[in-house]
């Protein structure tokens, strides 16, 4: 692995290059997931990235601006922001002697699945992969996490009910100190507790820029194939909602006729597509197989 450094816009993006030592048949940028995200994204891209090297496949991930050796902020980021940096990865990967322009792709976990959604829209990398991506908005995305996090509790009505409140005070631009008012007026119940421990008044500012974030107008503006990944067990991502909603724009007559779905769901994954803590059966091998077919 190589440490890379390439610009977007204002800011300078540090990542990992990784090219095969017989040569690479095809590139993948990893995207990194919701938060503070990393290169590896807290350990997980690396099993993936092993995988796709030894596979054939040259590998770049990058620290999400504002975190490791990037610069930038990423609460201040918008859903273009964050797509600008994974077309600018994209660049420098395609960019790379060893790598053929024309064969790479993007590989977004999670939050990082839109990005490439909204990236894919501006651009045309050779395929997309979202990795446990919800096709559903964030706000909609959340109350499914919250409602897990407690549907064994005769709560469960009333933490969604609340739930629901802070999305329309977000909506209605309340400040964080109002915000902060209904989950301390409820006194912070299991399953909200969690979810709003990390949010301070930054927080629930970029909270409230992205919760209406509609991945589908993406989705129907793609120019490639599409592999969406699922776990099936995943407690944070409406799984049927979201294959449901892909699918639809997938099947929407005015869609570039390269933009094909594939959609592989892990029975039994979680939101990494983990099962025991190991990445699910055939997961990687399906990716690699599906990123050699669509290029």
């Amino acid at each position: 692995m190589r440490e890379v450094r390439f610009g977007a816009g204002d800011v300078t993006l540090a990542g990992s290059l990784g090219v095969p030592a017989r040569g690479a048949a095809a590139g993948a940028v990893l995207i990194g997931g919701s938060g503070p995200s990393d290169r590896d994204n807290d350990g997980y891209f690396r099993s993936i990235r092993r995988y796709l090297l030894e596979a054939g496949i040259a590998v770049l991930s990058y620290d999400k601006r504002g975190v490791g050796r990037s610069s930038g902020q990423w609460r201040a980021a918008t859903m273009d922001d964050l797509a600008s940096d994974a077309l600018a990865a994209l660049a420098f990967l395609r960019a790379q002697p060893a790598v053929p322009d024309g064969k790479v792709g993007l590989f977004g976990h999670s939050e990082g699945g839109w990005v490439a959604l909204r990236a894919a829209a501006r651009d045309t990398p050779s395929w997309v992969i979202t990795n446990s991506c919800p096709g559903v908005t964030p706000a909609e995305q959340e109350r499914y996490a919250v409602a897990n996090a407690v549907r064994a509790s005769d709560s469960l009505h009333d933490v969604v009910a609340l739930y629901d409140r802070l999305v329309e005070a977000g909506r209605r631009d309340a400040d964080f100190a109002e915000a902060n008012r209904l989950v301390a007026g409820a006194g912070y119940p299991p399953g909200l507790a969690a979810f709003w421990a990390d949010v301070d008044a930054d927080g629930w500012e970029f909270l409230k820029r992205k919760q209406d974030h509609d991945p589908l107008p993406d989705a129907l503006r793609l120019p490639c194939p599409h592999l969406a990944v699922f776990g099936g067990a995943d407690a944070l991502v409406p799984v049927a909602d979201s294959i449901r909603l892909f699918s639809a724009a997938a099947c929407d007559g005015d869609r570039d006729h390269r933009a094909t779905l594939t959609v592989e769901v892990f029975p039994g994954a979680d939101h990494r597509v983990q099962r025991g803590g190991a990445l699910a059966p055939g997961y990687l091998r399906t990716l690699v197989e599906w990123i050699h077919a669509a290029r």
